[in-house]
C-alpha cells in the first residue's frame, strides 16, 4: 500500500495511504499521526489521510495561545488542499473536539462522522481535574502527570503485557514541546464547553464510540453527545479504557466499517442499476 508524506503550503505534516474512501484522522492532545499506526493496518480498504494537528508532531508549532477555531481552520485547508470533496472523519479524543467543531461548519464536505473516546459537558468537577494537569504542566508536574494518564488510558492487562508498546508512548509524551503542549491542552480543556450549545446542529450521520472503563471519556458522555445529535448512536466498548485506537483496532476498524455497511450496500446497488 502506497504511503505519502507531504508538507501542506501551511506546515501541516499529512501522511496518505491506500485507495478507497477517503477517511480523515485526527489524534489525541500530545499524540501525532503515529498513533493510528494500528488502525491504519486494519484500514486498509479506505484511503487514510492523518495528519498532525497544530503544536503536535512534525506540524507548525506557533507561540499560544491556540484555539479550537485554529483547529478547524487546519483541517478544513487540508481538506481544500487535497481537493477532498466528501469524506469520513474520525477524531479521538481531543481531535474527537475538532472534527465536532469541524462537522458543525463543514458539515455539508462529510459523509460519516466518528468521534471515539471525546469529551461533551464535563461535570465541574472533571473540568477542575483537567484545569490542574494545565497547571501541572507549567509547574514541572508534567512527567508525573504522564505516567499518571498512561495508567488510565490502557487496561491493566494491555500494560503488563505491551511495556514496548506502553514505553514507546511514554517516551513520545515525554518528548512534546511543553510550551505547544500547554497551548493546545487548554484548547482541549475547555472546546467541549464550546461546542456544547451547536453540537445539536451537526446532521451527519454520526457513530459516538468510548470505552466501558474510560475514566474521563466516559460512556454517560458519549451517549448524552448521541443523544443531542439527530442522526447519531452511541457504542460501548466492553472492558476498554481511553487509548483503544492502539489497544482494540480490531474492533474499532470492525464498527467503522458495520456503521458504514447499511450505506455502502445503498451505494453498490445504485451504482450497478
Amino acid at each position: 500500500m502506497p504511503v505519502i508524506d507531504q508538507i501542506l503550503a501551511d506546515g501541516t505534516h499529512v501522511r496518505v495511504e491506500g485507495a478507497g474512501r477517503p477517511l480523515v484522522l485526527v489524534h489525541g492532545v500530545g499524540m501525532d499521526l503515529t498513533m493510528w499506526d494500528p488502525l491504519a493496518a486494519r484500514l486498509t480498504d479506505f484511503q487514510l489521510i492523518r495528519y498532525d494537528m497544530i503544536g503536535h508532531g512534525s506540524s507548525p508549532k506557533p507561540a499560544g495561545p491556540y484555539h479550537l477555531k485554529d483547529y478547524v481552520d487546519q483541517l478544513l485547508r487540508l481538506a481544500h488542499a487535497l481537493q477532498l470533496k466528501e469524506f469520513d472523519l474520525l477524531g479521538f479524543s481531543m481531535g474527537g473536539l475538532v472534527a465536532q467543531g469541524f462537522a458543525v461548519q463543514h458539515g455539508n464536505l462529510l459523509d460519516r462522522l466518528f468521534l471515539l473516546n471525546t469529551v461533551y459537558r464535563r461535570s465541574a468537577d472533571e473540568r477542575a481535574a483537567i484545569a490542574r494537569r494545565v497547571i501541572d504542566v507549567g509547574n514541572g508536574g508534567y512527567p508525573a502527570s504522564v505516567d499518571a494518564a498512561i495508567e488510565r488510558w490502557f487496561t491493566p492487562t494491555f500494560l503488563r503485557d505491551n511495556a514496548d508498546i506502553v514505553g514507546d508512548i511514554r517516551k513520545h509524551m515525554l518528548g512534546n514541546d511543553l510550551a505547544a503542549y500547554a497551548a493546545a491542552y487548554q484548547v482541549f480543556a475547555t472546546a467541549d464547553a464550546e461546542l456544547a450549545a451547536v453540537v445539536a446542529g451537526i446532521t451527519t450521520p454520526t457513530l459516538v464510540m468510548t470505552g466501558s472503563d474510560d475514566q474521563r471519556s466516559t460512556v454517560a458522555m458519549a451517549e448524552a453527545l448521541a443523544a443531542c445529535m439527530p442522526r447519531a448512536q452511541a457504542s460501548v466498548i466492553a472492558g476498554q479504557r481511553h487509548l483503544t485506537p492502539i489497544e482494540c483496532p480490531d474492533e474499532i476498524a470492525a464498527r467503522i466499517r458495520d456503521y458504514r455497511a447499511p450505506v455502502d450496500a445503498m451505494q453498490g446497488r445504485s451504482q450497478h442499476g
